[in-house]
């Protein structure tokens, strides 16, 4: 009997230890978002959304070090990213289309606005100072 309870203990804690590593791996790490484009406060935490759009589900890269590389124009045209861009101007107040990943004229002049607010250079384009200043990669 106390060898059957060792044995179930062993198999128990055999389980535990690789659901823990599991955890724990590079590609599902621990306490963070496999999703390069959630929403990130000023000192780059995480935040949930409070609602799921079609754009949750479009396709992205796995780490926010591929974004960096591409230019804004590229960007623009992704609608994931575009649909994150639309989500982070709505929750600033610049933005009160839907979140359906299209560049609009309405998201050009969402940016025109946050451009004149930051005192930056009026484009209505996706430049790098708007990507800082909403906190995208």
């Amino acid at each position: 009997m106390k060898k059957l309870i060792l044995i179930l203990l062993l198999i128990g804690l055999r389980t535990a230890g690789a659901q823990f590593a599991e955890v724990l791996s590079f590609n599902n790490p621990f306490f963070h978002s496999s999703d390069p484009l959630a929403a990130r406060d000023e000192v780059d935490l995480l935040h949930q959304g409070r609602s799921v759009n079609a754009t949750d589900f479009a396709p992205r890269y796995d780490c926010r070090f591929g974004y960096y590389l591409q230019s804004g124009r590229e960007l623009s045209t992704q609608p994931a990213y575009v649909g994150a861009l639309q989500r982070d101007l709505r929750r600033l107040g610049y933005y009160c289309g839907p979140i359906n990943g299209v560049f609009s004229g309405e998201v050009s002049d969402a940016i025109a606005r946050l451009q004149k607010n930051y005192s930056m250079r009026v484009t209505g384009t996706l430049t790098v100072p708007v990507r800082r200043a909403l906190f995208l990669p």
